[in-house]
């Protein structure tokens, strides 16, 4: 079974390099790895060319932003199971794609497989401040702005071929709309992997601010509309002391 993993970038130089080792020394052999750069001018592709002949594709070219790059990749695909991890996240361990690989072996129907995410400063990656887990996640939970944690997300291609890509008239939610349609629209087959795969950088502060939130918020609002499902701000915004207990106390 081939799993692609697609890397997308852009003047990540100080990053990409802890992403694509993260990806190549994996244990488990049939990966196919692409990468999808947005003409980065900080050294990013001089980094990326250093493990051109391990890397299978390779794109550098203008793009209308991160969920545009992210269908390049997803077009490019031909593995069976397909993972999107940024250039600034990384595997935690080198064993991440075997344990993937085992659970969707293991029941062909199966189409979606949800892991867990840690995030680090910049300063220490090796110690965790905050964990977003998909233990407690439901379908009916996209209804109230709740969804897995989307880095840790790995679909079958044949998933993708029948729901569609990223729209790309979402500026931060097309993740959330994606797997709207996927697991409660579609209503594909799916299961916890109950591990913490990825581990992703934050900034000092915070990982979003109110201005982002209120983005989501409206976002959220409209791809539930757009679905089919009927949701309002104020279900909305109860995701927010919701994921406070669940990522930043790891309740």
């Amino acid at each position: 079974m081939k799993l692609s993993i697609v890397t997308i970038s852009f003047n990540s130089v100080n990053t990409i390099k802890n992403t694509i080792d993260s990806v190549l020394n994996q244990s488990y052999n049939n990966i196919e790895y692409i990468v999808v750069d947005a003409m980065s001018c900080d050294g990013t592709l001089d980094i990326i060319q250093e493990y051109s002949d391990r890397i299978s594709c390779f794109v550098s070219e203008p793009d209308k932003g991160i969920y545009d790059a992210m269908n390049k990749g997803l077009r490019r695909a031909t593995g069976e199971i397909i993972g999107i991890l940024n250039s600034d996240d990384f595997y935690l361990h080198e064993n991440v794609l075997s344990e993937v690989h085992a659970l969707f072996s293991a029941d062909p129907e199966l189409e979606v497989v949800l892991g867990d995410v840690d995030f680090v400063h910049e300063w220490d990656l090796n110690r965790p401040m905050r964990t977003y887990r998909a233990w407690y996640f439901k379908p009916w939970m996209f209804r109230f702005g709740l969804m897995p944690p989307h880095p840790a997300v790995f679909v079958r291609k044949s998933a993708y071929d029948r729901v569609g890509f990223y729209k790309l008239g979402y500026k931060i939610a097309a993740d959330f709309d994606f797997l709207t349609r996927l697991l409660l629209v579609d209503r594909a087959k799916y299961e916890l992997a109950h591990k913490t795969w990825v581990r992703m950088r934050i900034g000092g502060v915070s990982t979003s601010g109110i201005k982002s939130n209120l983005i989501s918020t409206g976002e959220m609002r409209r791809s539930l509309s757009e679905n089919g499902l009927f949701a309002n701000s104020l279900m909305l915004l109860c995701r927010l002391p919701f994921k406070f207990m669940t990522q930043v106390l790891g309740k």
